[in-house]
């Protein structure tokens, strides 16, 4: 079974006038992670997951969701 995490970077990104190129380099991955990430092809590594959350001065609770099962 594939994991699913939805996540609000983009949200955050747009609230603090980043691109996804700006935030790629203060956290210091590709643009195409971040991108990967936003649209749910990429589940990240705990550290970026930390990095993106640390940035935004944010939980990373606050930014990375696993969907509703239903059960």
């Amino acid at each position: 079974m594939a994991t699913k995490l939805d996540n609000r970077i983009r949200v955050y990104r747009a609230e603090h006038r980043l691109s996804q190129a700006d935030l790629a380099r203060i956290i210091g991955v590709s643009r195409k992670t971040i991108s990967t990430i936003e649209v749910g092809r990429f589940v990240p590594s705990t550290i970026i997951a930390l990095k993106i959350a640390r940035h935004f001065g944010v939980a990373v609770e606050d930014i990375f969701q696993l969907p509703e099962t239903g059960a």
